[in-house]
């Protein structure tokens, strides 16, 4: 029989409430800062105040950890399911403030009408209204009176039956004795075993990460800072996509814009580019892989509770060691000399929009290998180069699509053990060897997805080579990319269609080039024998109908960069199938041209 690894206890909202505002119980944000509209408080109450259940909290207590003077401490229970019940409640009925996801304070006032029994959500209206209580918070009040109440509101309204009211107040008032259930999880489950927990039991489905078992272990620490780390991580992100926001957290988390974190991060309001916007999932990698050697954020989760590997205990050094490490990471991270870096390295790979990039894992691993590049000392002429390959060939290979904690992890330790250099070019060759440029790469190229790594790094090595667009004289991939480009198809795809190919045929990605919108709308559905007999008349004096291109040297060099096979304008145009298979051999050996050149 398997051993029960929880127990659970029903205690009153009161004694809840109460451990909460003494930090018996942390509210770590797993979750983020409060999400829930003001109806969705409103009903909370109406269910507690009809008696109706309100689910179960899920708290899971934080290891005992040994102090540097040998004694132990007992760990606090972290609340990992309910924050937004709870938050709710403290709002509702204590007039605490609640964080927005808009990273505001507000508060969530709620109206009590006690002769109708109802609840809602406080407005202008309802507060002119004498027939209502305009903030509960008032009723819940530590001094406030009963009988002082119920005289009051029958003043206002001298229709009241005043037995009556006292008796609603005064059940109002006992909401929180209901009890809520609280499961508590025994301290050395695994996080695996939490989180399969939390997924069963939350009726929303919401599921939790590793990054969220991290983030809550960060935010419910004060010993170490864990609280301002935290915020530096959302704070970061937050302003990567909004650098507007800035001003607000100046203005209103005085704490924080007197940290060191803020002036660190002060670069971002001006900067507006979106090609790495980082999630605190994305930075807590970065940060831990790159300062810890490991790739598990789990390990991080063990290691910031204070475990200790070898000993298997938790003692508070190795949870200080662990906030001084990750800190370290953070602010690596966010530094702009380091951040600016990686995305001109990416760009001068030919990354040069979001449109082009797919791996988020396959970034952050590049962040990972160029700070520990920095951190060996390599020169910044072979980090570069090292990143970008590296990044390049774990797009091409998937290399972090399938499990990326356990890819970073064998990588990072085996960075640690060989050197980034040394291990780094080894994978390279191995992955990218001739063999694949010449059969596997032209083989994975038989797609439909525009949005397949392959035509993305087709389309980047076209931004390097300084390739122009199809049929274009003037403007480059880079200028259709960066402003506005058709994705054209060169056997058109209602003439395709109508020789009744499905969309799977037609969409190949060895029919796509990038046109200019005119030069694709002058094509048309035209088939390739039609449209390229008139551009090679095009080329011998005959009306310009496609592009501004009138020499046939002009002509094949902008068929070879766009991976045309050649003989098209003589007149062979190849069977559709044989065309596909021409151009995927064509494509990929830009690809491989251009990766030599990185």
């Amino acid at each position: 029989m398997a051993t029960q690894r929880y127990s659970v206890t029903p205690h009153p909202i009161e004694t809840l409430l109460t451990w909460v505002k003494s930090g018996e119980i942390a509210i770590p944000e797993i979750q983020r800062p409060f999400v829930w509209d003001a109806t969705k408080v409103r009903n909370l109450l109406d269910s507690l105040y009809q008696g109706y259940p309100v689910g179960y909290l899920i708290a899971w207590r934080n290891p005992s950890v040994r102090l540097k003077d040998g004694s132990t401490s007992s760990g606090k229970r972290i609340l990992i399911d309910g924050q937004q019940r709870v938050t709710a409640l403290m709002a509702a009925l204590l007039g605490q403030e609640v964080l927005t996801k808009d990273y505001e304070t507000v508060p969530i006032r709620i109206a009590f009408h006690p002769v109708e029994e109802r609840f809602e959500v406080s407005n202008p209206a309802i507060q002119k209204d004498a027939s209502w209580i305009p903030d509960l918070a008032t009723v819940f009040a530590p001094d406030a009176s009963l009988t002082k109440l119920t005289r009051e509101y029958t003043v206002r309204n001298p229709d009241a039956d005043q037995d009556q009211i006292s008796l609603v107040l005064e059940k109002v008032r006992k909401i929180i004795n209901n009890q809520v259930g609280i499961i508590e999880l025994a301290e050395d489950l695994e996080i695996e075993t939490v989180t399969e927990i939390f997924i069963r039991v939350n009726s929303a489905g919401a599921s939790l990460s590793q990054a969220d078992f991290a983030m809550s272990k960060i935010a419910a620490n004060d010993t170490y800072g864990g609280n301002m780390l935290r915020k530096a991580i959302d704070y970061f992100c937050h302003l990567a996509v909004a650098p507007e926001f800035l001003p607000r957290i100046e203005k209103g988390d005085k704490a924080f814009a007197a940290s060191e974190f803020l002036p660190k991060m002060r670069w971002l309001k001006d900067v507006n580019d979106d090609l790495y916007d980082p999630s605190y999932t994305d930075m807590l990698r970065v940060a831990f892989t790159s300062e810890f050697r490991r790739g598990k954020l789990q390990d991080l989760v063990a290691l910031l509770s204070g475990r200790n590997f070898e000993t298997k205990q938790y003692e508070e050094a190795v949870a200080e060691e662990a906030f001084d490490k990750l800190k370290a990471g953070v602010l690596n991270f966010i530094n702009k000399t380091h951040f600016d870096r990686l995305t001109m390295i990416l760009r001068s790979a030919g990354f040069v929009t979001s449109g082009l990039i797919r791996s988020q894992n396959a970034i952050n691993f590049a962040y990972i290998l160029y700070l520990r590049g920095r951190a060996e000392g390599l020169p910044a002429a072979d980090i570069e180069r090292l990143v970008r390959r590296w990044y390049v060939m774990s797009v091409l290979r998937g290399r972090y699509a399938g499990n990326p904690e356990s890819t970073f992890d064998f990588d990072i330790r085996q960075i640690a053990a060989r050197g980034v250099s040394t291990y780094g070019n080894a994978v390279i060759d191995a992955e990218l060897s001739s063999s694949y440029w010449d059969t596997l790469l032209p083989q994975e190229m038989e797609t439909s997805s525009s949005s397949s790594p392959y035509f993305l790094v087709y389309q980047a090595a076209q931004v390097k080579l300084g390739d122009l667009g199809f049929l274009s004289r003037d403007i480059t991939v880079r200028d259709l990319l960066l402003n506005r480009s058709d994705v054209h198809h060169v056997y058109p795809r209602n003439h395709l269609k109508g020789q009744g190919l499905t969309r799977g045929r037609y969409n190949q990605i060895a029919n796509f080039v990038l046109a200019q919108s005119e030069i694709n709308i002058g094509i048309g559905d035209r088939d390739p024998k039609t449209y390229f007999s008139e551009l090679a008349d095009q080329c011998n004096g005959g009306a310009k109908k496609y592009g501004g291109i009138t020499t046939m040297e002009e002509l094949r060099a902008n068929l070879r960069m766009s991976c045309l096979p050649e003989c098209m304008l003589d007149g062979e145009i190849p069977s559709f199938d044989d065309f596909l298979e021409q151009r995927r051999k064509l494509m990929a050996q830009k690809v491989k041209t251009y990766f030599e050149g990185l």
